[in-house]
């Protein structure tokens, strides 16, 4: 390949890798880059021949222990030329010995067992305009987040994520900062228990996380954050299948799986609370 260089690239180039992700199906959120771009900076790489932007990676270190993996692109007139595994060994390289973690599509699951990736669970994106006429969970357990619990939802959030991940949180629920999303919390007797996201997409919105102690109090959140969006939107939600609930719930309220990853594993991690996870945040970064 004449000219071929890797480099971590600007928000404003890796623009170009999200393009190539709505044009995959992907869905990206409107202002996902904008979040993502500023936990690693220099974890968004791309490989370029001639000054053109040919494959991308996204290897973002959350600290010193763990790392997530997405982006994974290689524009179509290039694919079968070596950029790709170029990007990935250098994104292997960005990651270094820490434990990895990734959501692979179905046609790459096996590429990736090759590089040391385990399976730990397949996730269904569910998609489909949302039934709420008749509630089925709790309305007044449940409110909008605002800024000062950000210390009660950050320490909430601990549990569903293999490290703590505070600084993408903050800039995950900044409805003031990215007005396109809103979150809100579940609290019962003054202790937060289960909070939600839902995000303006290329195409509807999706809602990640959503984190619960019961389905009673998933199915309220799902329901009152759909009711921030625009009537007939379509809604997504990112649901680990081994959590049975979650997928009865998808469908009770009108969504049909669509899409499906792997999440995998290179490293070994301590068991998340499945049960309790009824939408995961991202596939691109965890």
């Amino acid at each position: 390949m004449s000219d071929f260089q890797i480099r971590s690239a600007s928000k404003e180039e890796f623009a170009i890798a999200v393009e190539w992700a709505a044009s995959e199906g992907w869905n990206p959120g409107l202002d996902d880059l904008d979040v993502f771009h500023g936990i690693d900076p220099a974890g968004f790489l791309m490989g370029w021949i001639d000054d053109q932007p040919v494959a991308s990676i996204s290897v973002v270190n959350y600290s010193k222990d763990y790392g997530f993996l997405g982006f994974y692109i290689v524009h179509p007139d290039y694919r079968g030329r070596g950029s790709g595994i170029a990007v990935w060994n250098a994104g292997m390289e960005h990651l270094g010995e820490r434990t990895i973690g990734l959501d692979g599509v179905v046609d790459q699951q096996e590429n990736y067992r090759k590089s040391g990736f385990v399976y730990n669970g397949r996730n269904i994106r569910f998609t489909g305009v949302p039934d709420i006429r008749s509630p089925r969970g709790p309305q007044s357990n449940i409110r909008n987040f605002v800024p000062s619990d950000i210390g009660d939802l950050l320490d909430y959030d601990h549990r569903f994520f293999p490290v703590a991940r505070d600084s993408f949180i903050r800039a995950w629920t900044d409805s003031g900062k990215f007005p396109r999303r809103r979150t809100k919390i579940a609290v019962i007797d003054q202790q937060l228990a289960g909070y939600g996201t839902i995000r303006q997409c290329r195409s509807g919105y999706k809602i990640g996380p959503l984190f619960a102690g019961n389905t009673k109090l998933a199915r309220g959140l799902f329901e009152q954050l759909c009711r921030d969006v625009p009537e007939n939107s379509e809604v997504s939600l990112d649901v680990p299948e081994a959590n049975s609930a979650a997928c009865s719930m998808a469908r009770e309220h009108g969504l049909q799986p669509v899409f499906e990853t792997a999440r995998m594993y290179r490293g070994s991690i301590a068991p998340l609370p499945v049960s309790e996870t009824y939408g995961i945040t991202t596939f691109e970064l965890g």
